[in-house]
């Protein structure tokens, strides 16, 4: 009787989540296109995806206002999660999610404006950001994906990809 007055909150936003975290992770980006397989290069992989899908929710109107929250909540915790399996200290987590928060927040606000005019002001930025510390040749191919990437999100249901019904 008790459990229908306890029941844990729907998560809407967890195979959203799952989705764009295994489109970060496909092998071609580290492979193919010089991103760093290190703990930063995964973020920056996974801090643009997390980009291309909360742009194209907030595009779709204020009724996935909530989802957009709750998808930028469930990174966070994620993020706090890896940290603490990675072993880092109670004291210093907060610390490091809070520089995470600020990069990951940087980052979708120099995406917001580089989208804006095309692919070569994203190759620029990509190239301070994700290849900061590596050749940047690599930006200009990568820039181009996320274009594409953006085109093709755009051409798919928001009602899907609110489902995790979504193609990268």
């Amino acid at each position: 009787m008790l459990s229908k007055w306890f029941k844990a909150r729907p998560e809407p936003e967890v195979p959203l989540y799952e989705a764009i975290v295994a489109a970060a992770r496909q092998p071609v980006y580290y492979l193919e296109h010089g991103v760093a397989d290190t703990l930063d290069g995964r973020f920056d992989m996974l801090t643009l995806h997390m980009f291309l899908v909360l742009e194209r929710l907030r595009s779709a109107g204020p009724e996935y206002d909530d989802l957009r929250q709750q998808l930028t909540d469930r990174f966070f915790a994620d993020m706090d999660r890896a940290l603490r399996e990675m072993g880092v200290g109670d004291i210093s987590v907060g610390k490091k999610v809070r520089k995470m928060s600020e990069s990951f927040f940087g980052r979708v606000t120099a995406y917001q404006t580089a989208v804006m005019h095309g692919a070569e002001h994203l190759a620029a930025v990509l190239a301070r950001n994700v290849y900061a510390d590596s050749e940047t040749h690599h930006a200009t191919g990568l820039a181009e994906i996320v274009m594409a990437q953006r085109e093709s999100l755009a051409r798919q249901s928001a009602s899907a990809i609110q489902n995790g019904e979504i193609v990268f």
